[in-house]
């Protein structure tokens, strides 16, 4: 069953349109448009169900669409944050249950956080090739990672974009730098892997 849709006519919300009175409004590309399972509004050709009916172009990314250098950073120190503070809470959960003596603990516990580079890796892959598109950090700075196309990246993409940040490192973070000097303001690892970090879209 089609969804309905609430229009912006003259600056205002009204609706909510079935898609046949959305047609008989002559409902433009630009227009914007939300349903009830939607936070913000978008236009109406970046909606698969609308290009499809009406025939719209899919749209083309845009500048103020790139996700600028100091959100990236932001995002990356906020999900270090978060996932040095999962496995610091795993590590004085396994030591003070299971683990009696002083000097285990201290070693068991330093052996678990070393382990955060390796699960920051496993959850930039799932989060980043999942339906989010993003971290939990890239969420909260609302910006996302898609192909060059603007579409969702695949599990292997996600592996070649993250390995690939070893490189944008290896290069005394000249790698990462990178992208304030291209007009899609990629990282080095982004160029590799072939993907954009995009803003989500607010009206």
């Amino acid at each position: 069953m089609s969804q309905s849709y609430i229009l912006v006519i003259n600056g205002k919300p009204e609706g909510p349109f079935t898609i046949a009175e959305l047609k008989s409004r002559g409902i433009k590309p630009g227009d914007f448009v939300k349903t009830d399972d939607m936070v913000d509004y978008k236009e109406a050709h970046e909606i698969p169900e609308l290009r499809e009916l009406f025939g719209f172009a899919k749209p083309k990314l845009l500048m103020q669409y790139y996700g600028s250098f100091d959100q990236r950073w932001l995002a990356s120190a906020l999900d270090w944050f978060i996932l040095f503070g999962v496995f610091v809470l795993l590590a004085a959960f396994v030591v003070f249950i299971f683990i009696t003596d002083k000097q285990v603990r201290i070693f068991t516990s330093i052996g678990i956080v070393a382990f955060t580079p390796v699960g920051r890796f496993i959850y930039n892959v799932v989060m980043e090739s999942s339906d989010k598109q993003a971290t939990i950090g890239k969420q909260v700075l609302k910006i996302k990672v898609v192909d060059m196309d603007g579409n969702r990246i695949s599990v292997g993409r996600a592996i070649s974009r993250n390995l690939a940040k070893i490189l944008s490192v290896l290069t005394f973070f000249v790698g990462y730098l990178m992208a304030f000097f291209n007009k899609q303001q990629q990282c080095l690892h982004d160029m590799v892997a072939g993907t954009l970090v995009i803003k989500d879209r607010l009206v």
